[in-house]
């Protein structure tokens, strides 16, 4: 039988399986590798797609941003992942057509094709997890910009950033409060140890202070953002997907309360939902994205 691989190309790990439509059938997942970037990393995948018969295409989904199959830039998450040309080195090792695009990209066309999303002519995908990125998808086909980085709804200013430092290296920016990451910042400041997201969930169950005022305060200025994001893109449907999607409900409530008070009146029955594909969303997109890219 023919195939469609798929490749998530992660900070920590590397995901592949074959996919078919919406479904995704044997998975394999390695580490990425922690030395110097595309040295170790590029063999490592091209071994792990070889694993893999009959073959069609390959599609990619990776961090970083990526423009006609190569990372224009990249964190120090990947060390030196920054140009590397994914789709002619897999092309050449393997000899099949390859696709590829930013990691957060092909999580909201999955969502957008086969996830909560299915049916709607256009989509907003806010991933919450160590960073915050988003995808907005029209008739399948994600907004991708001029330069790839359409969607870093993590590097929008609010206020309640100022003076912070984000990921990037810039201040002010809503990841820097209410990413994980920034949360966990957070409440270190607050309090001078250091909490995981589990551990600050449980907190907040026991309804305990900070652990309540973290969750409240990243939920509610994230939800201001979406809102924002809303009313200037007036999408069919926004989708919550990530690690910290699965935030207790003080989150979920905060981020509601927060969409709520900047969203306009005409936009204001937008659901508002949590991702239902989970981990695979990113190779179904990036496998959905394949297709109508070479279609």
């Amino acid at each position: 039988m023919m195939s469609t691989l798929s490749i998530d190309i992660g900070g920590t790990k590397i995901r592949a399986g074959l996919v078919d439509g919406g479904a995704v059938t044997e998975m394999q997942s390695i580490e990425t590798a922690p030395g110097p970037g595309e040295d170790e990393i590029m063999p490592a995948i091209i071994r792990l797609a070889q694993s893999y018969d009959g073959v069609t295409d390959v599609a990619v989904a990776s961090a970083g941003v990526i423009v006609d199959g190569v990372v224009t830039s990249a964190t120090d998450l990947i060390p030196n992942w920054a140009g590397t040309n994914i789709a002619a080195e897999l092309g050449t090792a393997l000899d099949v057509p390859v696709t590829a695009l930013g990691d957060v990209h092909a999580h909201g066309v999955g969502e957008a094709t086969y996830g909560v999303a299915k049916g709607y002519p256009s989509s907003l995908t806010v991933a919450v997890g160590t960073g915050i990125g988003g995808a907005f998808v029209v008739d399948g086909k994600p907004m991708i910009g001029e330069h790839g980085v359409a969607g870093h709804v993590g590097h929008i200013s609010h206020g309640a950033a100022a003076n912070i430092e984000c990921s990037c290296g810039r201040f002010g920016h809503i990841e820097a409060i209410a990413s994980g990451s920034g949360m966990a910042a957070a409440y270190e400041r607050a309090t001078g140890e250091h909490r995981s997201g589990p551990e600050m969930d449980q907190e907040a169950i026991d309804r305990k202070s900070p652990a309540l005022k973290v969750l409240h305060d990243g939920g509610f200025a994230l939800g201001e953002v979406i809102g924002s994001l809303t009313n200037a893109l007036d999408p069919g449907i926004i989708v919550v997907t990530g690690s910290v999607s699965r935030a207790v409900d003080p989150w979920w409530q905060a981020l509601r309360c927060g969409f709520a008070a900047a969203i306009m009146d005409p936009v204001n029955k937008t659901p508002l939902v949590k991702g239902e594909l989970g981990d695979e969303a990113p190779l179904i997109g990036a496998a959905a994205y394949a297709k109508v890219k070479n279609a």
